[in-house]
């Protein structure tokens, strides 16, 4: 990671992390970027999103960026290390480790990595994913990967936490049709605006969550320039793949289950295939308020 002095800012005011230039993803991958606000079901949807890709025969690569580490274990039927834990162990000499100490295969192949992070109000989150990325392009596990998963914690759109988008293509927000979860997009679609000044991050679309109806999702939609592009509505398996510790595609074939699974795999042929960078301006908060709700 670089310092910050004499770096273009990413937005007024602004003061970001910067990753050292050198620790790229290669290019060719798809580098996809999963936000929203917290509790929302970036996990979820990160995690069988990367199922769905896995059995389009892609080979996927999921990076939970949250210090709880829990965003893979449906993929892997358990809690991994944490890449810091890890370096903390051999006292971040990274030249020891081997790639199975950091890095599982989880379901279908679906490799996994959790960056783990620092206590609590002592360290940065940025400096954890840029460690990360750093230590994957050591061992040359980026160079055979079609597909990368940042999962990153909540809605946190500071420098360290937006650090994954200085590495994606595209950035996925996770809402639901309800005030908290688009107040908390519209701040992210700022955060995307703001870094695509200097990186090569655009907007994605919306995934659209636990929400029988979208209503409110289109009104914020058609006003920003933003696009569903998955709908999930509040059904119990997902819930209940949870609770067993696997994703959607190991549940029983239920009709429900059925549906949720092919529209994880539309969503990643849509990412894989035709996916429109979007041009989206955020409003101010007093013009959400107005904007959402009934008459």
């Amino acid at each position: 990671m670089t310092s910050t002095l004499n770096r273009p800012s990413d937005g007024q005011g602004s003061v970001q992390v910067h990753q050292d230039p050198s620790v790229q993803i290669q290019e060719g991958a798809l580098v996809i970027a999963v936000y929203g606000k917290g509790g929302i079901g970036k996990s979820t949807t990160s995690s069988n999103l990367s199922a769905a890709f896995s059995k389009l025969g892609k080979k996927v690569l999921q990076i939970g960026c949250d210090p709880k580490h829990d965003s893979t274990f449906t993929l892997t039927h358990k809690m991994v290390p944490t890449v810091i834990d890890i370096l903390e162990e051999v006292d971040f000499h990274s030249e020891e480790l081997r790639p199975e100490d950091f890095m599982f295969q989880g379901f279908n192949g679906v490799m996994c990595v959790e960056s783990g992070g620092p206590p609590a109000g002592t360290g940065c989150g940025g400096y954890v994913t840029g460690q990360t990325v750093k230590l994957l392009k050591e061992h040359h596990l980026l160079e055979d990967t079609d597909v990368v998963i940042f999962d990153v914690l909540g809605d946190v759109v500071c420098g360290g936490f937006a650090a994954p988008l200085q590495h994606a293509n595209y950035c996925l927000i996770v809402t639901a049709n309800d005030f908290d979860s688009i107040f908390a997009m519209n701040r992210i679609v700022a955060a995307i605006q703001a870094k695509a000044k200097n990186y090569k991050v655009r907007l994605g679309g919306v995934v659209a969550n636990r929400s029988a109806e979208t209503d409110q999702i289109d009104k914020f939609n058609e006003r920003t320039g933003l696009k569903t592009m998955a709908h999930f509505r509040d059904v119990d398996a997902i819930r209940r793949s949870r609770l067993k510790k696997c994703t959607i595609f190991e549940m029983e074939p239920t009709e429900d289950v059925l549906e949720v699974q092919n529209e994880y795999l539309s969503l990643a042929k849509k990412l894989s295939e035709s996916v429109q960078a979007l041009e989206a301006e955020p409003l101010k908060d007093r013009e959400i308020f107005d904007l959402l709700g009934f008459d």
